[in-house]
């Protein structure tokens, strides 16, 4: 059964590689047969219009992520694993707080080249707008995590697949059998 008394939270500025290391976090954990849930913190506030009392929902966001992890422990223990950005303490005490668990930050990081380069390639030529606003706060984003230093870790993904960060992560929290060698590599 899965240790559930803290949460892994793949923190970063935008194209790093949260979201792609986060799947291939639920592959591995899954091939290992350790139980878990991924949760994508975007989707727990794509909501519009925000409340009034909410700007940014963030409150929703939290609601909605306690949420499901109190549906998920239903079906038993294990690890939550979460990406997103956590950029200064008070961000980290309300996902504390929702989910009930430790929080324990792993920051990955990527040249603005790298990041700049993945960015273009996750948006189509219909969502020129959100990739303007995320090339214009990637570089802001990146230097507040840096000053914040919220995090257990610090991994540069510029020259390693999702898979091997992946690893790398669970690596960290010593959730890789002894002598793990991935041989879908």
């Amino acid at each position: 059964m899965a240790d559930s008394d803290y949460a892994i939270f793949l923190n970063g500025s935008y194209g790093v590689g949260k979201s792609s290391t986060l799947d291939h976090i639920g592959d591995l954990l899954f091939r290992t047969e350790q139980p878990f849930s991924l949760m994508d913190v975007d989707w727990f506030h794509r909501s519009w219009p925000v409340a009034d009392f909410d700007l940014g929902n963030k409150i929703i966001e939290a609601e909605n992520m306690a949420f499901a992890w109190n549906n998920y422990q239903r079906v038993g223990p294990r690890r939550l694993v979460i990406s997103g950005v956590i950029s200064d303490p008070v961000i980290h005490d309300r996902y504390r707080t929702a989910l009930g668990l430790e929080i324990r930050p792993v920051r990955l990081v990527a040249s603005p080249e790298t990041t700049e380069r993945r960015l273009h390639g996750r948006y189509s030529a219909s969502q020129d707008d959100a990739l303007t606003w995320h090339l214009e706060r990637h570089l802001e984003l990146t230097r507040q995590l840096a000053e914040a230093d919220l995090d257990e870790v610090v991994i540069d993904t510029d020259a390693l697949p999702p898979h091997a960060v992946a690893e790398q992560v669970l690596s960290h929290f010593g959730l890789l059998p002894a002598g793990w060698k991935n041989d879908r590599t």
